[in-house]
């Protein structure tokens, strides 16, 4: 099989991740009634955006190549302690990145770590 052509089973995934897609998008504008979401779904997905930054940034934290990381000589705990007590103390996403960045960098490229 060369690169031009293609499969039908990768065809059929295609079309049907395409149908998917349109479906689930189009869900509300198919509807002919209002919808509203119950209200213990409402009230679980104000925990949404901080689960799922959570789910992104715990792992960068505290994982490299796959494994926990096995000592305290590694930059990246020490600027996300310092982004917390910035982000506690002062607020601000803006602050709390360059607090990070400004513990990180040096301790990673002078350092090593």
């Amino acid at each position: 099989m060369t690169a031009e052509q293609t499969d039908a089973w990768t065809l059929l995934v295609i079309v049907g991740l395409a149908g998917v897609t349109v479906l689930t998008r189009c869900f509300f504008f198919i509807l002919d009634r209002p919808w509203a979401l119950p209200d213990w779904a409402h009230r679980a997905l104000h925990y949404a955006p901080g689960a799922a930054l959570a789910a992104v940034i715990a792992p960068e934290i505290l994982m490299t190549g796959g494994h926990f990381i096995d000592t305290w000589r590694d930059a990246r705990l020490y600027a996300a302690a310092v982004g917390v007590a910035w982000y506690f103390w002062r607020g601000g996403v803006l602050g709390t990145m360059l607090a990070g960045m400004a513990v990180y960098l040096p301790l990673h490229l002078a350092l090593g770590w």
